[in-house]
């Protein structure tokens, strides 16, 4: 049959390389590197490798790295056809990867106002931040940004999380990965009951944490209420508790799904949601609602097992991208089911 390789001199098309190869943006998507290039663009998925202010184990800083890279696709453009929303995500949306922020080891305070820029340049663009962590600090700069520019309208955050991020400070440590929530709270960028939490478990937070949320109007569904009610349900009531909201931030910790599913993570926490349980809430409530913006934490490589955490992760987006399509379409879903045929009738 003779050999089928291209000839010396031969120009070979680079465009439709497996995703173990050529750049590692995410899904393989444009690469932009300047605010100019987000002009027309719905999403642009951006990393924030940062976890100076982690309090157990260190390593998100790679998260961003091996989420864009746990993809088994390839092809330029992307396609990633969701067989149960019946759509391509890249056919409905403009989406690019905005590269890094430009960060600064070991210092926490630094990293945070480079996030808190980079977010606002795409927010002012037009376009819908995905930012990928990077410890669960990041929370702060990103829905602060995406509030500021979004005012007078109102933003509501749907926080899935083992913990809930609303300590006074940890360690004596005010801007850390374990108190966001409260901070974006106490200083006025979202209201206490703009913000529902989903999946809290074990042994953290205190009473002392759990007083301060119940007076400042903040609803959380624990563990075992999700486990009793299903996650269809817990979905709908959010849903309700946010109707006012005119916007809608995710910010999904990966240590709301358990360590036997997601072990590559700071804190985990045994007994948590399964994978197909996030994936189908993220998935549900971009359907329904969109989103302003989105952020994906707290995966950990170093702890990671066969890559299966920072897959999750990256799958967790593409659920998101492909409920926030379906929702810009304004139509219902068209599952890939089969079609009875004439004889069965």
């Amino acid at each position: 049959m003779g050999d089928k390789r291209p000839s010396p001199g031969v120009r070979v098309n680079r465009a439709h390389e497996p995703s173990y190869a050529g750049g590692p943006t995410f899904s393989k998507l444009r690469l932009v590197l300047e605010p100019s290039g987000l002009a027309g663009v719905d999403v642009a998925i951006v990393g924030a490798p940062t976890d100076e202010t982690t309090s157990y184990r260190p390593g998100a800083r790679f998260g961003p790295r091996a989420i864009r890279t746990a993809d088994y696709g390839g092809g330029s453009p992307p396609s990633d056809h969701h067989m149960d929303l019946g759509l391509d995500p890249y056919t409905v949306l403009s989406v690019v990867d905005y590269g890094d922020v430009p960060v600064r080891p070991a210092d926490a305070l630094y990293n945070r106002d480079r996030i808190r820029e980079t977010v606002g340049e795409i927010v002012a663009a037009g376009a819908v931040p995905v930012v990928l962590g990077g410890d669960h600090a990041i929370a702060y700069p990103d829905v602060s940004a995406v509030a500021e520019a979004l005012r007078p309208a109102t933003v509501g955050i749907v926080h899935f999380d083992a913990h809930a991020d609303d300590a006074e400070d940890v360690w004596e440590v005010r801007y850390s990965h374990g108190t966001p929530l409260r901070y974006l709270v106490e200083e006025g960028w979202v209201r206490g009951e703009h913000v529902v939490q989903i999946g809290l478990r074990g042994y953290w937070p205190f009473p002392e944490e759990f007083a301060w949320a119940r007076e400042r109007g903040l609803r959380w569904f624990r563990m075992d209420v999700v486990e009793d009610r299903g996650i269809g349900p817990v979905i709908e009531e959010t849903l309700e508790m946010l109707a006012r909201c005119d916007h809608l931030f995710l910010s999904v910790d990966i240590d709301v799904v358990d360590p036997s599913a997601a072990p590559g993570t700071g804190t985990p926490e045994p007994g948590g949601m399964t994978a197909r349980q996030l994936l189908r809430a993220v998935r549900r409530l971009a359907a329904a609602r969109g989103f302003a913006g989105m952020e994906v934490v707290e995966v950990s490589p170093p702890y990671d097992v066969a890559e299966i955490t920072a897959r999750l992760a990256h799958r967790v987006v593409l659920e998101a991208l492909s409920g926030l399509a379906l929702h810009r379409t304004g139509r219902a879903p068209a599952p890939e089911d089969p079609t009875p045929s004439a004889a069965s009738g």
